[in-house]
């Protein structure tokens, strides 16, 4: 047993592959990427650089002295530069030109830019993933009748499929925002100290047209099209907002989403997988916890509330850069991915083996669709001569008499059977119970489910099909 405090996003919540993008390794790897990309980059453009010094730094791209580092950190109280020093020790010839004209913000922020990337990728991919088993799960179920609710009272009558694509929208919503994130992503790129870009013009003997090729050559060889166009020393601390605002919108919907499982399963509707050896309660044996849901919801409400810390490190920048970003950044922007990224994981295993009770749900219905009902009697039964002011008395005075029988005496709802015995409703008991079919209740509900898959989710499906196929063991 380790006797230090161990992250548990990393121990029991997100996967490996979340957990590899934001790792020292994954970092320092990247940092000596953009070292050989900056130094290939003022080589083309003409500055003293020798193609032995490239492959110098290329053969030690990989294989980083991570004690030699240590030790200069610990001598220089700079990450940095004690990294340079260690990668020029590997690169005695690179060594004069390693880090030529730039900043720590160079590596830095590029890095946080390359790894956010890279983990909004893994989100997207995940993000359909769920989008896929919850569409599955909306379009088999289109066309089953189930309760709906108002303020969580009995409302009129949806389906189960169409309460699904209500979800399966929300999370639609959450992938436009992260596309847009995605595709709105740009490369801090080569800016200097400031972000004037002095020290490259000085390089460059004040050619405008080299410098700005710097930026560009740099942003290509790490697969950005563009960079940013301007910046201080670091890139806008807004886009860290952003970002984890587009995870933020995917832990709201997952939020709300799981928590109607939770109350279905409270009403033995709907229940999220349950493991054969699985125990609910240590002490109550026969307990089916929602524990998958429960755990959405406690990650959820943690990524809501980290949104917090970029926004307020954005508004409390100083002038071209302050560093009391910084600290902050290496807490609440890698745990924010893995937590999202435990979320969706979580979610898909939901959606995978989700349960549906269909004669609890009948046996609700019939609970509640008397009362639901009465307005299509009234109308039939006025169709077939009756007084519709005596019939809706008559219903009303019924209606009262059925509620204090299921209310204050706990029995079932007779509504229908006090309509068919009283003599001022000129319908049989047939036609009334063809009143009953809760499938004339549903309104557009199948219709809606269908037109959202076809129209909005099966376009992103198709277009990111290489990707499905994703089944989620939980580790705990």
């Amino acid at each position: 047993m380790k006797e230090k405090y161990e992250n548990p996003l990393i121990t029991r919540y997100a996967s490996e592959e979340m957990a590899g993008v934001f790792s020292p390794d994954s970092k320092f790897r990247t940092w000596r990427e953009l070292w050989i990309a900056l130094a290939e980059s003022e080589k083309e453009l003409g500055l003293n650089i020798t193609q032995e010094q490239i492959d110098e730094l290329n053969e030690n791209r990989k294989n980083i002295n991570y004690e030699v580092a240590a030790q200069k950190e610990k001598e220089f109280r700079h990450d940095v530069m004690a990294h340079i020093h260690a990668y020029g020790e590997q690169c005695p010839k690179a060594r004069p030109i390693i880090h030529l004209g730039a900043t720590s913000a160079f590596v830095g922020d590029n890095t946080d830019i390359i790894q956010m990337r890279k983990g909004l990728e893994l989100i997207k991919n995940k993000l359909v993933n769920l989008m896929d088993k919850m569409a599955s799960f909306a379009l088999e179920y289109k066309e089953l009748p189930t309760l709906g609710f108002t303020h969580f009272q009995p409302a009129q009558i949806t389906t189960v499929g169409k309460r699904a694509a209500l979800w399966l929208h929300d999370v639609y919503i959450d992938y436009s925002n992260l596309e847009h994130v995605l595709n709105s992503m740009k490369l801090r790129g080569v800016k200097g100290t400031t972000g004037t870009q002095a020290s490259y013009l000085k390089l460059f003997d004040n050619d405008h047209e080299k410098v700005k090729k710097l930026d560009q050559l740099v942003a290509q060889k790490m697969g950005f099209d563009s960079t940013y166009p301007v910046t201080g020393q670091t890139y806008s601390r807004k886009v860290d907002f952003d970002v984890l605002y587009a995870l933020s919108s995917i832990a709201q919907s997952l939020h709300k989403i799981t928590n109607d499982i939770r109350l279905l399963q409270h009403l033995k509707e709907i229940e999220e997988p349950f493991e054969k050896n699985q125990i609910g309660s240590s002490a109550m044996a026969y307990k089916r916890n929602p524990m998958r849901s429960e755990r959405i919801a406690a990650l959820s409400r943690f990524i809501i509330a980290n949104t917090m810390n970029p926004a307020m490190t954005a508004s409390t920048q100083w002038f071209e850069r302050t560093l009391d970003d910084s600290a902050n950044k290496r807490l609440s922007i890698p745990q924010c991915f893995l937590a999202c990224d435990s979320i969706l994981e979580i979610g898909i295993n939901v959606f995978d083996g989700l349960v549906v009770y269909e004669n609890v749900i009948k046996k609700h219905l019939e609970d509640e669709l008397p009362f639901m009902a009465t307005e299509n009697i009234l109308m039939e039964a006025v169709k077939k001569g009756g007084d519709r002011q005596e019939l809706h008395e008559e219903i009303r005075t019924l209606s009262m008499e059925a509620s204090r029988e299921v209310k204050e005496k706990g029995n079932k709802n007779d509504l229908i059977y006090r309509i068919i015995e009283s003599e001022k409703f000129n319908l049989s008991k047939e036609e009334i119970s063809s009143i009953m079919d809760p499938k004339k209740y549903i309104g557009r509900s199948a219709e809606q489910v269908e037109e959202l898959l076809k129209e909005y989710i099966n376009p992103i499906i198709d277009k990111n099909k290489d990707g499905l196929g994703m089944n989620v063991k939980l580790k705990v």
